[in-house]
């Protein structure tokens, strides 16, 4: 028999305390915006009238990547000056999402609802600060709750339905989006490492051999996690720059 026991949930997802009010999550939240700052602020003291190398060049695909794939995707050109918002958005849930793969870390930031939570309000207050800004406040929620081209009895059912979506079900699916995504991938390396280590050192040699089995499905999953720490932060970015296009173009 196995003497496989799962660890409390919480231990699995709330770590110590660094020191009182900051744990380790805090501190890759921080970690990742000290270096997504240093990478930039690096990155533009190269000569921009050299070949573009090293950090430098890291930088240029990263918001080349951001201009075509996401702002002239959703925005136009019209929207090339979120770009540094965007970017930043971008590459801080990026550097969130990676630590999940990291030895010893094992734990994305994003996997707690407070990252994923803030950086949608964030977006939720700017997507509709533009909203307000380029159509007027009356003209801006008149459109959320009376979409034009729709027979005036629907209004009755689509108008809270439409206020809702905007005000309430957006942000909280952003940040749900991330969290869900990021904390269920961190459950199954979890998951995985600790089937593996109790078969290879559970004492039984002749079930070290299964043991193979869940290793190659970890070193997979970990594999997948690069991808999707990727899709994740692409993915809030791109809906974050949709919501902030329809805002400034209602007819779209």
């Amino acid at each position: 028999m196995l003497g496989l026991e799962f660890p409390p949930i919480n231990e699995v997802i709330r770590w110590q305390e660094v020191f009182p009010t900051f744990n380790k999550i805090g501190l890759i939240a921080v970690a990742a915006a000290v270096i997504a700052s240093l990478v930039f602020i690096l990155a533009s003291r190269y000569d921009s009238t050299r070949a573009p190398k090293g950090v430098r060049n890291l930088a240029e695909i990263i918001i080349d990547f951001i201009e075509d794939n996401i702002v002239m995707q959703t925005m136009g050109r019209d929207g090339m000056g979120w770009t540094p918002f965007l970017t930043s958005l971008f590459v801080f849930i990026y550097l969130c999402n990676v630590p999940g793969i990291i030895p010893i870390i094992q734990m994305p930031a994003t996997a707690r609802m407070a990252i994923p939570l803030f950086l949608a309000l964030v977006a939720w207050v700017i997507y509709n600060a533009v909203g307000i800004k380029h159509q007027g406040l009356f003209h801006y929620f008149k459109g959320i709750m009376f979409p034009p081209g729709v027979p005036k009895p629907i209004y009755l059912l689509l108008t809270p339905i439409e206020l809702v979506s905007t005000i309430v079900v957006r942000p909280f699916s952003l940040a749900i989006r991330l969290f869900a995504n990021m904390l269920a991938g961190h459950m199954l390396l979890v998951t995985f490492a600790l089937l593996t280590k109790e078969l290879v050192q559970g004492g039984n040699a002749a079930l070290i051999p299964v043991g193979i089995l869940p290793f190659f499905m970890l070193v997979f999953l970990t594999a997948f996690e690069v991808l999707v720490a990727f899709l994740q932060a692409y993915i809030f970015t791109i809906l974050t720059a949709v919501y902030i296009g329809g805002a400034m173009h209602p007819e779209h």
